[in-house]
Formats: structure tokens, C-alpha cells, sequence
């Protein structure tokens, strides 16, 4: 049983046909019939039925595909350590983001520290719903992802990077801007732009309606809070994002925040990854960088809302 055959035999798993699994390893589908040949021989066993359009995992196939991606994922690992103690300063770190403010903002940052000590590491990027990226994690075709918390699928270990509070917010234009809260019921009847289903961030808000008893007018769902915020501006509805995620727009006053009573909704970003999983230096160290920047920039929020707080409050004046 080699590595080629088992990478060849995932790919198709994955895929579902030889021809798409012949594209993800790099060679022809002739040869790639010949490994799942040679692998069957092996093994004993049939591993695939050929369908007319694809092909469908016997219960071997079955089994071989959980072992296989352990196997291969342990085999990468014990290639990027061995490159490691060679002082190669090279390995691969396959990143997902359910956040495209981590993206654009902490990733950035992060990923520069890391080639200053990496710079032969070949890193890539990947973007997706929270519970799309923890399928990659478990498929080995990401290694480890920013989430929304909680994740509840087996076999993933998360840890927490930042908390923030759910607000929702409205144009200053918005008949709502003058008030500085608003109930779920009123809430629930505006035009809503909200976050698109898959995610943490969604499910919490549907959790909250649900207890309140109301059922809200969802008019758009959009999968970046740029869109969503942007939208806002333009007056097209109310949105509900992340309090960190609209601090600028709020203070420069292109948009105001309301609090949403009768919840505080608590949002939490994580890393996730493999329970078990081999976690190179390279690895440690992007965990590492990452509690860094979230710790910095929650001591800044911090900062920013004491001072905020303190220039709103007026001065008490002497008798």
C-alpha cells in the first residue's frame, strides 16, 4: 500500500469520479485506474462501485477512506517535521476563515510574522461558512480554521480567540437612530440584513427570535459583514453584526448601534483544528501569533470604549 495509491484513492473518494480525482493528483485517469487496481489487489477488496456518472464507496472503500486520511495527514506531518529539524524553513499551513474581517485585517499581520520565519512555507487561504470549514478539517484539506464557537462536530478541538456582543444597526438616517436600544419585536419587523445560514453567528440570532417569540422579515442574507454594512448605509434595512466590526463606521457616524434588549447575544471567534492532530512548529507558532494580535486588539477595543465613554459623559458642574 503506497502513498500515491492512498492519495489517488482519496481524490476519488472526495471527487467522486476517476476523471475529477485524476485532476486533484496531477495525472492521467489511466494511471489513476491502475493504482485503485493495484490497491484492490492489495487489499482484497472491492473499494468502488462505477456508477454511470460516478462512483460510490463499497463498505471497504468505506472504511479504507477514515483510515487513508489519517494516514496521509501523518505522513505530510512527519515530512514538514523532518524538514523542520533540516532547517529547511519550509512546510505547508492550510488556513480556512469563516470571517472575512479576520481576513482582511488580522491574517494579513499574522501570515507576515510567520514568512519572516517561514519563508519557504507554501500557506494558503481558504474562505467558507463555519461548519463548511470544519468539514474541510475533517476531510485533512484544511489544516486549521478561524470559526465561529461553539462547534459541536466530533473529532475537533477549538479554542477561543476573541468574544464580542451582537448589536444591530441602522443608517442615522433610520427612524430607529434615535433611540439606543431596541426589542426583539421591533427588531423582527424591520427589513433585516443578516448573515447567511451555516453559520454560528446566524444560528445564534434565529435562536434569539425563536425564544422571544417573534418571527423576523429577513429581506437579505449576505456572507461578508461589509456587504451587510454597506447595505445599511444605503438605508436598504437594519442589520446585526459584531460590535468590534462597526466601531469605525459608529465613530465616524455612517452608521449608529443599538443595543437589543432582553439578550446580551455573545459572539465567539476560534481556532479550529483536528483533535490529536500533529501540530507543527510552524503550526504552534500561526496558534501562537494568533492569541497575540486577539489579545492586542481586545486590550484596544477596550481602551477605545473607556475613552469613548469618558468624552460622552458630561462634566458635573461646581456649586
Amino acid at each position: 500500500m503506497e502513498i500515491r495509491q492512498l492519495r489517488a484513492f482519496v481524490a476519488i473518494a472526495e471527487s467522486g469520479t476517476f476523471t475529477a480525482g485524476a485532476v486533484r493528483v496531477h495525472i492521467t485517469q489511466a494511471a489513476v485506474s491502475m493504482q485503485i487496481r493495484q490497491l484492490e489487489t492489495e487489499t482484497g477488496a472491492k473499494l468502488f462501485i462505477r456508477a454511470p456518472r460516478n462512483v460510490i464507496l463499497t463498505e471497504a472503500g468505506e472504511k479504507l477512506l477514515e483510515r487513508a486520511r489519517h494516514i496521509l495527514l501523518e505522513h505530510d506531518a512527519a515530512l514538514e517535521e523532518i524538514a523542520e529539524f533540516a532547517g529547511a524553513k519550509r512546510g505547508r499551513l492550510r488556513i480556512g476563515s469563516a470571517s472575512a474581517g479576520v481576513t482582511a485585517e488580522f491574517l494579513p499581520r499574522i501570515l507576515k510574522d510567520v514568512r519572516k520565519h517561514y519563508p519557504n512555507a507554501d500557506i494558503s487561504v481558504t474562505s467558507g461558512t463555519s461548519d463548511a470549514l470544519v468539514q474541510q478539517i475533517l476531510a485533512a484539506e484544511v489544516d486549521i480554521a478561524f470559526v465561529s464557537l461553539p462547534v459541536e462536530a466530533r473529532g475537533i478541538h477549538t479554542e477561543r480567540l476573541n468574544e464580542d456582543q451582537l448589536v444591530a444597526i441602522t443608517s442615522p438616517r433610520h427612524a430607529l437612530a434615535r433611540q439606543r436600544t431596541v426589542s426583539p419585536y421591533a427588531l423582527a419587523g424591520e427589513r433585516l440584513i443578516l448573515g447567511e445560514r451555516g453559520g454560528n453567528t446566524r444560528r445564534l440570532l434565529d435562536e434569539f427570535f425563536a425564544q422571544a417569540g417573534v418571527k423576523p422579515t429577513v429581506a437579505m442574507e449576505l456572507s461578508r459583514q461589509a456587504a451587510i454594512k454597506r447595505m445599511v448605509e444605503e438605508d436598504m434595512g437594519v442589520g446585526v453584526v459584531p460590535l468590534q466590526s462597526v466601531r469605525e463606521e459608529v465613530e465616524k457616524g455612517r452608521l449608529v448601534r443599538l443595543w437589543i434588549e432582553g439578550a446580551q447575544i455573545n459572539w465567539q471567534l476560534g481556532l479550529a483544528r483536528l483533535t490529536g492532530g500533529y501540530a507543527s512548529p510552524m503550526l504552534q507558532g500561526f496558534i501562537g501569533l494568533c492569541h497575540k494580535y486577539f489579545s492586542g486588539a481586545t486590550n484596544d477595543a477596550t481602551k477605545k470604549t473607556r475613552t469613548s465613554t469618558k468624552r460622552k459623559s458630561k462634566p458635573t458642574k461646581r456649586r
